[in-house]
C-alpha cells in the first residue's frame, strides 16, 4: 500500500475542477466543558512544540506527570462559565464567521468556490478540513487562520498542521497560506468602528487599554514578529480613531508558567490603575477574531475582578469583532487577491 493518499487512482477523474477551497481555522475548543474533554484538549493543545519550546523529554514528562493531572479540572470550571446552548464560543462564531464569509465570496461573483472551518486543536481539525475540501475534487486551496497578527505559536503552528497532512497527499495542491493581516486597513477600520460604537454609547474612559495574547518573552528575543505587529495595530487603529495616544496603553494577557512573558501584563496594568486614580477602563483584545475562553472568561470576568478589586469602579469589555459585516468585509479584502 503506499504511503500517499489520492483522491481517486484515475489521474484523468472528472471529478478536478477550477474550484477555490478556503480553510478558515483558528485555534480550537474541547469538545465539552469536562475534565475528560479538558485532558484530551489541553494533552493536544500543549504537545505542540510551537507553544511549549522545553526540551521534549523533559517537557512531556512535566505534561504527563503534574499537568495533565491538575489543569483540567480547574479548566473544565472556566469553560463551564462560557458554554452555550450552541456549546463553545470560539467554534460557533467561527462557524458563523465562515458560512458570513461563504456568502459574501459568491455575492462578489466568485461561484467556483468552497469555504469549510477547521481548528487547529480539537474539532472540526485542520485534517478534516483539508479532507472536506479534497473529497470535491478541488486542487487549489487558500488557508486563511484567523490570527492578525503572526506568531509561531498561533500562525505558524498551523503551518505545520497544514503541512503534516499535504506531506500525505499524492497530488499536492496549489496552496496559498495567509500568514497575517494585521495591517489590513478594513481590518484596522473595522476595529475601529467596534470601539468607536463603545465610546459613543458608554462615553470615553480614562484608559482604553488593548490586552494581546501573550507570549514568552524568549520568543521575542528569538525573533518572532508577534509582539511588533500588535503595537503595529494598536498605532493604526489609534490613528484611524484619531484619539489622544496617551489614552491608549497596550498589555499582554494569558501567562502560563513562570517564564518571563511580554509585557507589560494585562492583569497587572489593571490592578495598579486604580491606585493612580484610573478608575474607568474600557478594555479590548485585537488578537482575537472571536470572543473565547481568553475574552469571556479571563477579560471580562477575572480581569474586571482584579480591577474592581483594587478599587476600579467602571470597567467594560469591548467584544472581538466575531460576526460583524465590517469584519467580514476585511477578512474578503484579505483573500480577495487571491480568488
Amino acid at each position: 500500500m503506499s504511503r500517499f493518499s489520492a483522491i481517486t487512482d484515475n489521474p484523468h477523474d472528472g471529478r478536478f475542477n477550477q474550484k477555490t477551497g478556503i480553510l478558515v481555522t483558528n485555534l480550537g475548543s474541547p469538545d465539552a466543558p469536562t475534565p475528560k474533554a479538558l485532558r484530551t484538549y489541553l494533552a493536544e493543545f500543549l504537545s505542540d512544540p510551537r507553544i511549549v519550546e522545553i526540551p521534549r523529554l523533559i517537557w512531556l514528562m512535566i505534561l504527563h506527570g503534574i499537568i495533565l493531572r491538575v489543569r483540567p479540572k480547574k479548566s473544565a470550571k472556566a469553560y463551564q462559565s462560557i458554554w452555550t446552548e450552541h456549546g463553545s464560543p470560539l467554534i460557533h462564531i467561527s462557524q458563523q464567521q465562515t458560512d458570513k464569509l461563504g456568502a459574501l465570496i459568491k455575492q462578489q461573483g466568485f461561484d467556483n468556490t468552497e469555504v469549510v472551518m477547521a481548528m487547529r486543536y480539537g474539532n472540526p481539525s485542520i485534517e478534516a478540513g483539508l479532507e472536506a475540501l479534497r473529497d470535491k475534487g478541488l486542487t487549489r486551496i487558500i488557508v486563511l487562520p484567523l490570527y492578525p497578527q503572526y506568531s509561531s505559536p498561533t500562525t505558524g503552528s498551523t503551518f505545520d498542521a497544514v503541512a503534516n497532512v499535504l506531506k500525505k497527499w499524492r497530488w499536492v495542491p496549489e496552496l496559498h497560506f495567509i500568514n497575517g493581516y494585521h495591517k489590513n486597513p478594513l481590518y484596522i477600520e473595522s476595529l475601529a468602528n467596534s470601539i468607536a460604537e463603545d465610546l459613543q454609547a458608554n462615553g470615553t474612559p480614562q484608559k482604553l487599554v488593548f490586552s494581546y495574547h501573550g507570549m514568552p518573552k524568549q520568543f521575542l528575543d528569538h525573533g518572532d514578529p508577534y509582539h511588533c505587529l500588535c503595537q503595529q495595530t494598536t498605532r493604526l487603529v489609534v490613528e484611524k480613531l484619531g484619539i489622544d495616544k496617551s489614552l491608549v496603553e497596550t498589555t499582554f494577557q494569558s501567562r502560563f508558567g513562570k517564564a518571563e512573558w511580554l509585557k507589560p501584563y494585562t492583569d497587572a496594568t489593571l490592578s495598579s490603575y486604580p491606585e493612580q486614580g484610573i478608575k474607568d477602563v474600557a478594555i479590548v483584545s485585537p488578537a482575537f477574531s472571536a470572543d473565547c475562553l481568553e475574552t469571556l472568561e479571563e477579560l471580562e470576568e477575572e480581569n474586571r475582578e482584579i480591577f474592581e478589586h483594587a478599587g476600579g469602579e467602571k470597567y467594560r469589555y469591548i467584544a472581538a469583532l466575531n460576526d460583524r459585516d465590517d469584519h467580514i468585509d476585511a477578512l474578503y479584502d484579505v483573500i480577495k487577491p487571491l480568488l
